[in-house]
């Protein structure tokens, strides 16, 4: 199945690091952020995982849970969580789902259902298309997806901002404009009347053309 945004997360039940996890069961009423690797013991997602590790007290704040999958069994990411501690200076501190049956990865359409065979004997190489964030929302709906190469080490920064801005726009019927960060002004998109803009912000706003409204970020 291909997986776009808008649709429903699929669920599933998976072996972690932390247990047995019920993917919807578990997001519960929070956001989730989750983010695939295509092997253990690759030095691009090494440095990633422990990023994420310092990075998820921030995630916390913002009610979102991380999970992390890699295409190898669970005993390998243990394994692994001590050479990302070393070099990073932070284990994952967040379930890693083990993948070995490529189970989830052809759920969300990072390797062909119809694939055959497990991890064994693959190569990152052979799972270089599993190299995907998604954002999920409490409605366990995909609000974003990012993918990356393998020789490219993801921006968790920028994913975090993507966060925010998401959370922000489900929030209010607004939309975040380039390079926005938190705080700075935001688009009243042009399903709202300028009426309707009056009554929502009766503090003002600019317009730059009919089209393009700018408003300061609600508290």
């Amino acid at each position: 199945m291909s997986l776009r945004i808008g649709d429903t997360a699929p669920d599933f039940t998976a072996q972690t690091t932390q247990g047995t996890l019920n993917f919807h069961e578990w997001i519960g009423d929070s956001w989730c952020i989750l983010f695939s690797h295509p092997k253990d013991f690759t030095p691009v997602c090494t440095t990633e995982l422990g990023y994420m590790a310092k990075l998820k007290p921030e995630f916390d704040k913002r009610n979102t849970k991380i999970v992390g999958l890699s295409v190898d069994p669970v005993d390998n990411h243990t394994a692994w969580s001590k050479d990302i501690e070393e070099t990073q200076g932070a284990a994952p501190n967040y379930p890693m789902i083990g993948d070995e049956k490529l189970e989830v990865a052809k759920l969300y359409d990072m390797l062909p259902a119809e694939l055959e065979g497990t991890a064994e004997g693959r190569t990152p190489a052979d799972n270089a298309t599993v190299r995907s964030v998604f954002i999920i929302g409490p409605d366990k709906k995909v609000k974003a997806m990012l993918v990356y190469p393998m020789t490219t080490g993801r921006d968790f920064n920028e994913v975090l901002r993507l966060l925010d801005s998401v959370q922000l726009t489900a929030k209010h019927t607004l939309a975040t404009p380039v390079n926005w960060r938190p705080g700075e002004d935001l688009i009243i998109p042009p399903s709202v009347s300028d009426e309707e803009a009056r009554k929502k912000y009766p503090e003002g706003f600019t317009t730059l053309k009919p089209y393009l409204r700018t408003v300061k970020q609600p508290s």
